[in-house]
């Protein structure tokens, strides 16, 4: 009789955190950036999963991109993955009105039982914790969108008193504006003394390497939105990492 074969004993890792995003499909910026903020984070990982968005307009069929029911057939898949936290990668919520990030939120988590958040709402977050009452916007939109996203703040008590956008609606493109433009453009913003703080409110605009030197130079907090989502994913799946401060931002030493 032939020996059987013995199976080699089988041991499981210790399972890391697990943060899952939904990002806008044409977006090239907020999954590079980061996958290089997290390359310095032991014990999380993040996964991705892609949503129909193309254009950002105040147009109704523009805003109809960021209907509930595609979000929340992708967060199901992510869920599949047993994440711990789940993050519309994506600023929509501030021009189309934080209160809808909020619902957003709510059914995610009645739908799969995981805690969510919006890129909109960790800024607002963070705009708390900071004190920050005076926001330069920085963004690739259009001044109508601009408007928009000061129109939503004021209904939070949150000033924009400069408001820098780059004039386009083709969300691909917002990842081809140059690094010295909006390098200038944070820094113009910086440069308001009616300013607290600059905000850079897209997650396909690629401030978030630049926010920690800016900071450094000028006083002034600098939150690029791709960092103040990881800052705050982080946060809720219970891994907060103040040592990314020095490279990606101050927000990250608020635990």
């Amino acid at each position: 009789m032939r020996p059987q074969a013995t199976r080699p004993f089988v041991r499981l890792a210790p399972r890391r955190k697990r943060i899952g995003m939904l990002t806008p499909s044409s977006n090239t910026v907020l999954e590079p950036v980061t996958s290089a903020l997290m390359a310095g984070v032991a014990g999380a990982s993040v996964h991705y999963a892609r949503l129909p968005v193309t254009r950002i307009t105040l147009e109704e069929d523009a805003g109809a991109q960021f209907a509930l029911e595609p979000m929340l057939a992708a967060a199901r898949l992510l869920a599949d993955a047993l994440v711990d936290v789940i993050v519309w990668n994506g600023t929509s919520g501030s021009w189309l009105g934080l209160e809808r990030d909020r619902d957003i939120c709510d059914s995610i988590r009645q739908a799969t039982g995981i805690p969510a958040t919006t890129s909109s709402l960790a800024l607002l977050d963070a705009y708390e914790a900071l004190g920050i009452r005076r926001v330069g916007l920085v963004t690739p939109y259009t001044d109508d969108v601009n408007e928009a996203i000061a129109a939503q703040y004021a209904s939070f008590g949150l000033a924009c008193p400069a408001r820098h956008g780059c004039g386009l609606h083709v969300n691909e493109q917002f990842a081809c504006v140059a690094a010295d433009t909006v390098e200038a453009l944070i820094r113009h913003a910086a440069h308001d003394t009616e300013v607290d703080a600059v905000a850079v409110v897209c997650t396909n605009m690629d401030g978030a390497a630049l926010a920690a030197a800016i900071e450094a130079e000028l006083g002034k907090p600098v939150l690029d939105s791709v960092a103040v989502t990881a800052w705050q994913a982080l946060r809720m799946a219970g891994v907060p990492q103040p040592a990314l401060a020095e490279r990606w931002g101050g927000i990250f030493k608020i635990g």
